[in-house]
Formats: structure tokens, sequence, C-alpha cells
């Protein structure tokens, strides 16, 4: 079946989500799922579009645009972070969701994809704006989100504070505290400890587990990691003190850094916590974001945005493990030339790699919900554990079928899903 055979909404007519599109046709094909049932596995059920007028610090009325798309419900409530970014668009919105349904049925959560938030770039606004944005878009949601409907997380652009204040929001329309309606939250709120480096350290996880699975000694290793955010540096910094890797470049959207002799992580990590960004951070070469991709490394990890590898950077990876930290970063073109080089580089692919972070919300939800709290050594068992299972049987699917990665990963999650939708049947 062709490509293009899915009609596209012009809601949703954005490169990202034209990818996840195009990956869903290779997985449908790959699967010979019937013509007639792929527009209602991938078509989210429900997106929304509010309209978020506040009053600026100077007395002005100025109007955001909030988004929220959920996937499916078939399985359970939607799950899925809330991003503030100047460029997000509800087409970026429903391809995250739908890569988060993939996920969270890939390692067997109860949960459909969700994915929203605002237009806007939050580094403009001040405190008491931000927290007027993030309550209005909180307010506006009422009626589409629930502990059982949607429950919200942090994404780039938002964080554990924001989750407060959502919560808050919501709890006052609810008359009761309502923890369970987001996940990513303070501690003192029902947050568990450990959430926001969740996602990192299950890359990290992954990547030792797919070292080992290659007979190579993590120690002997260096790595590269693509974006030094929240994912990024925690993955850096695991990789470094903890798997004992030397890490010899690191970028944010200031700054690409490279040194061979590797560079001092633990600097870097206070320095962006003091300034911000890697921007004036001395040490490493200053070089090209899209070279940075493409130099000599054991372990690269794209950690930023959607579509960095490419088809025209693909063939050129200098990597023996990539581990996909961020959502959507390998396009299928690049996939193409990726496959044909399965001996070289071994593919830790994103529904697989930064799934850590979902499943240590899926925690904090069950906690929230029981209001019986586990420790902090039982929240990071279960979540090895959990990872294990889907490691495991990626790896088994792909060697048995002799499919990529990707496609094993994707293929199991679309298969639950669209097991889940079927069982459901349609409503007369």
């Amino acid at each position: 079946m062709s490509n293009e055979s899915l009609s596209v909404d012009p809601i949703y007519a954005d490169p990202v989500f034209k990818m996840a599109k195009r990956q869903f046709e290779i997985i449908s094909d790959h699967l010979e799922i019937p013509a007639d049932r792929r527009e209602r596995i991938i078509y989210p059920k429900r997106a929304i579009s509010v309209a978020l007028p506040i009053h600026r610090d100077d007395g002005s009325v100025e109007v955001f645009h909030g988004y929220r798309v959920q996937h499916h419900l078939a399985m359970g409530p939607t799950k899925g972070g809330t991003r503030y970014a100047p460029n997000l668009t509800i087409g970026e919105c429903a391809a995250l969701a739908i890569w988060m349904s993939w996920k969270c049925a890939l390692v067997g959560l109860p949960y459909g994809g969700a994915k929203g938030g605002i237009r806007v770039d939050p580094n403009t606004l001040s405190a008491h704006e931000l927290e007027l944005l993030s309550r209005r878009y909180m307010q506006e949601m009422l009626p589409f989100v629930s502990p059982h409907t949607d429950v919200m997380a942090p994404d780039m652009g938002t964080n554990e504070q924001i989750m407060g204040w959502f919560m808050d929001t919501y709890s006052v329309h609810a008359g009761c505290a309502v923890g369970e309606i987001v996940t990513g939250k303070p501690v003192s709120l029902g947050g568990v400890s450990g959430r926001r480096e969740a996602t990192g350290r299950g890359v990290v996880f992954l990547i030792e587990r797919a070292l080992d699975h290659l007979s190579i000694d993590p120690a002997q290793c260096t790595a590269i990691v693509q974006g030094f955010g929240n994912v990024g540096s925690v993955t850096a910094c695991g990789l470094a003190f903890k798997s004992g890797m030397k890490i010899v470049g690191i970028s944010d959207h200031t700054s690409a850094l490279y040194d061979p002799e590797g560079l001092d992580i633990a600097a870097a990590d206070k320095h962006v916590a003091e300034h911000g960004t890697l921007a004036s951070f001395p040490q490493g070469e200053r070089v090209d974001p899209e070279t940075l991709l493409t130099l000599p490394c054991d372990v690269l990890v794209p950690a930023a945005v959607e579509r960095v590898i490419t088809a025209e950077n693909a063939g050129k990876l200098r990597c023996r493990v990539l581990a996909e930290a961020a959502n959507g970063p390998t396009t299928p073109d690049a996939d193409e030339i990726l496959d044909q080089r399965w001996e070289e580089v071994f593919v830790i692919p994103d529904v697989l790699c930064n799934s850590g972070g979902v499943i240590v919300s899926y925690f904090e939800w069950v906690q929230g919900l029981q209001k019986f709290f586990w420790s902090d050594t039982e929240t990071t068992d279960r979540l090895y554990r959990i990872l294990e299972t889907a490691f495991a049987a990626v790896i088994k699917r792909a060697k048995d079928r002799k499919i990529s990665h990707r496609t094993a990963a994707v293929s199991i999650g679309v298969e639950r899903v669209m097991a889940a939708r079927l069982a459901r049947g349609l409503f007369p």
C-alpha cells in the first residue's frame, strides 16, 4: 500500500505528523493491517484548540493558542506531556500523541497517548505571566481531562512548578486536592522523587543493556549527547558517572562542544544550572551542531528535537549505538539507510529508549490514586524490570522476524493498540 494511502486532515498538515503517518504505513504494511482499519488506528480520537487570553504585566491583553490531542482511550486514560514552544502546532502534538500510544503499549502501560501545550516561548514571560497562562490553559482543558480521561505531564518548556499550577487549578474546580490529574509535580504535592531524572536514567539503562548485548565494556566507550536539557544532561551524567564513559561531545540550542579527550560533565551541568545554557562554557571546541552528530563515538544520543537524523547524515554516523532519547529524531528516509547498516549501528528506537519518563509517571499516577507511596528503591527496581522486559521483547522480535529494532518495537505497540480497539468494537 502506498505511503500516501491515508488521507491527511488539514489540521494535521505538519512535517512531524507526516513522518509519524509514514512510519505507521510502514508498520501497517509489515503487519498486513487491512486498509479499512488503518485510519481508525492512527487518527486521534480528539484534537482540541483553545484561545488563551491573559493580562500581561504591562496591562495589555495578549491571546495565546493552546492545544491538546488525545490519540485513543481504548486501554485507559490518555497520557502525555505539555509543551511550551514558539512553533508548536496541533499536527506536531498529534504525532507526539501517536508515538506515545505505541510507547505505552510497548512497555505495557494502560494508557493511550496524548500531547499538548501552548504556542509560546516561555522565556518571554515573567513568572507571573507564566502562572497566569498555565492556569488559563488548564481552565480551558477542564471539560476534556480528568485522572481517568487524560493525565498531563511536563515536556519541553514546562516543569514541576507548572504541573503544580495545573493540579491546583483542577483541584479548585473539583473542590478537593486531585494530585493524580498530573504527573511530574513537586514531591510536596504527591510527586515521585526521581521523576525528572526518569527518562535519562532509562536511557542510560538501555544503553548499558545494548552494550552488554554487543559484549562491549561501557568504561571503554565514548559518547556524544545532542541536547543538554533535562533528558540529555541526566543521560550525560549517568553515562559519565555510572557507566564510566568518556563524554566527548555535548550541545544545546546555543553551542555544540567537542573534545576527544573528554568534557567535564559535572562542570557543564553546574554551568547550565547557573547560566541556563552552554553558550559561555569554556571547555571544548565549538563545532557545527550538525557536524557533532557525525563525529566519531561509541554511543550517540540525540536528546533534543525531532528529525535530526536524516537521509543526508544517516550514512555518515560513526557510532556503534544510536540511542534515541528524543521523540522522532530519525526520519523514515534515514531509517532505510540505517537498516542497511544494522551490523554497524545498533539502534535503540525512541518508543523504547525514552520510555522511562512515562513509566515513572505511571507509577506516580498509581500511587496518587491509591494514596500509597513506594520507596525510591521500589520505583527504580520496577522501572528497570519493565525496561528489561520491553528490551528483550524488541530484540527477540527483531531477531525472529529479521526486521529492524524500530519495526520490531513499533509493531509490538501497534498490535496491542489494534487488539484493544478491535476488542472494544465500534459504538453503533
